[in-house]
């Protein structure tokens, strides 16, 4: 089996300092970072845009985090605990389709203007508009540009009212709401940004208008993101700046912090983290994350789209062995759509690699000799090694994996637009409800080019009138041992006939030098927080 340490190539480094000019600032390297500001290392090429009306990738929802509040959040320590964040209070009608929230006072943008209910709403309204990756997260309830302004109103400076299609749970509505896509800009400035009908997207996807503990100052692809603490914000942030440097070694990002250039290190590889792990000059910090790896086989392609084809490639991976030799702190094996943690998440593994069972359902399928397609995947580790493993374990059984590796926001992309044939892909949860995944891994009410809600499953192009019935009724069943097992039916057909083959359950780690407190994982990318971190 390959290993992570024999797939490590390359060193290098590079951070910046701060109160420079931003280019000064970036371009510095090789210095101890100084006092008020932080600076991370990490893989930030998943990020496309910092627009929460449009982020949908783990770094650009962790940044949405950090930078804007929503009306409601989950707190770390009890995840499946609604609390207020913008609202102080909420209330459902008798007949569970109107939903009135109350704005806690004097929670103040960064410009230092008061977050109002207008505010709210506008914000809703835009995502609805706008309809990006995330929006089915909101529209789902029925909010259409058409009545968007009848169902998301202001009624007063501090009073919002949602008006939904349908009966809902008030949970499930407010666990909805409590997701990235759900965070509140600031009306004035977006829309005094906006161009011609974008709502100020091509201006947000670079800048930020938020009431969170921080802001943005500047984000470039592939290079850095900085931020800088709101000085309105109502707990200020213990650290005035945040510098995240993308580095895409882990390598360099270990070099880095033992140098003093990096004072947080968030993507060290298994056998770095062993390494820091008794050394008292490092804190690990790690979190059991909502997060998913697999592989996913589109449907377009004739092939890939014969129920053995999926089944051979599901045998013939060796899970366990990648998981032990390649990320023995970093994954765990996870086999169903619903991450462990989740209500009704399977912990069963139905598969392991057979690479006879594999060969035996290739040839069923007619392709005795194997096949050649190709596979996307983030070329960066440890996902780069986990391809490799993968392409040696699709070989074993004859199918021929061409390689093609790139940027995580170009692979994202790609597999947007429906293009690509075998990926290997992230997904984390956007709220502590099962239907967050369910939504994604098991609906597809329209799988036509210009669907409305572009799912996982859309991507894959898997058209499942039946499961997304069956998905849609368990979100709407009010009792709850019931709708636990309805998820864990779903999971089983899942887990037999999906085009996905689910592999691992990500622990996120991150190893800070010791003079650094208080970074705070997220079991949700976008509940990790940095406004409790200080440096001594």
């Amino acid at each position: 089996m390959t290993t992570r340490r024999n797939l490590l190539t390359g060193l290098g480094a590079a951070s910046g300092t701060a109160f420079l000019p931003w280019d000064s600032l970036i371009r510095a390297a090789h210095a101890q970072t100084p006092p008020g500001v932080v600076v991370m290392a990490k893989q930030i090429d998943d990020i496309i845009t910092l627009d929460p009306a449009e982020a949908f990738e783990y770094t650009a929802a962790e940044i949405c985090g950090n930078v804007y509040q929503r009306l409601v959040t989950t707190p770390n320590d009890e995840p499946a605990r609604i609390q207020g964040d913008l609202a102080e209070s909420w209330s459902a009608s008798d007949d569970a389709k109107t939903f009135t929230f109350r704005l806690k006072p004097g929670q103040a943008f960064a410009s230092g203007k008061e977050v109002t209910a207008e505010d709210v709403a506008y914000s809703l309204q835009r995502v609805i508009a706008l309809n990006k990756s995330p929006a089915f997260i909101v529209n789902q309830f029925g909010f259409t540009k058409d009545n968007m302004v009848q169902t998301i109103r202001a009624t007063d400076p501090r009073t919002v009212v949602l008006t939904t299609a349908e009966p809902t749970a008030t949970s499930f509505l407010l666990y909805c709401l409590s997701a990235a896509v759900g965070s509140v800009v600031e009306k004035a400035v977006v829309s005094g940004r906006a161009q011609g009908d974008d709502w100020g997207n091509a201006w947000l996807k670079t800048n930020s208008a938020g009431s969170g503990a921080y802001s943005i100052v500047n984000w470039r692809a592939s290079e850095a993101v900085t931020l800088q603490a709101n000085p309105h914000a109502t707990n200020a942030p213990a650290t005035r700046r945040i510098i995240m440097r993308h580095v895409a070694d882990p390598s360099a990002q270990l070099l880095g912090l033992q140098r003093g250039d990096y004072d947080i290190a968030r993507n060290l590889a298994s056998d770095q983290i062993r390494g820091v792990s008794g050394d008292n000059r490092y804190t690990v910090v790690s979190q059991r994350k909502a997060s998913l790896l697999y592989i996913a086989m589109n449907q377009k392609n004739p092939i890939l789209a014969k129920p053995q084809v999926r089944q051979a490639i599901k045998m013939a991976i060796d899970y366990e062995g990648i998981q032990r030799n390649i990320v023995p702190n970093n994954y765990a094996v996870h086999q169903a759509f619903l991450p462990e943690g989740l209500p009704g998440a399977l912990t069963e593994k139905p598969f392991r690699m057979d690479v006879a069972v594999a060969k035996r359902l290739l040839a069923e399928a007619g392709h005795a000799d194997g096949f050649e397609c190709s596979l996307d995947f983030f070329s960066g580790a440890p996902i780069g090694d986990i391809a490799q493993a993968v392409q040696a374990n699709l070989a074993a059984i004859g199918i021929r994996a061409r390689m093609l590796p790139g940027e995580m926001r170009s692979v994202i992309t790609k597999t947007r637009a429906r293009q690509h044939d075998l990926a290997l892909l992230r997904w984390g949860s956007d709220y502590f409800d099962p239907h967050t995944n369910a939504e994604a891994f098991s609906m597809n009410p329209d799988n036509g080019d210009d669907a409305r809600n572009k799912t996982l499953a859309w991507r894959s192009g898997w058209s499942i009138p039946e499961l997304t019935a069956r998905t849609q009724a368990a979100v709407k069943e009010t009792d709850p041992a019931k709708r636990v097992a309805m998820y864990e039916a779903l999971q089983r057909d899942h887990q037999q006939n999906s085009p996905f083959a689910i592999m691992l359950q990500e622990v996120e780690v991150a190893v800070t030098r010791n003079a650094v407190r208080g970074l705070r994982i997220g079991v949700l990318s976008d509940r990790t927080s940095y406004a409790t971190i200080a440096k001594a």
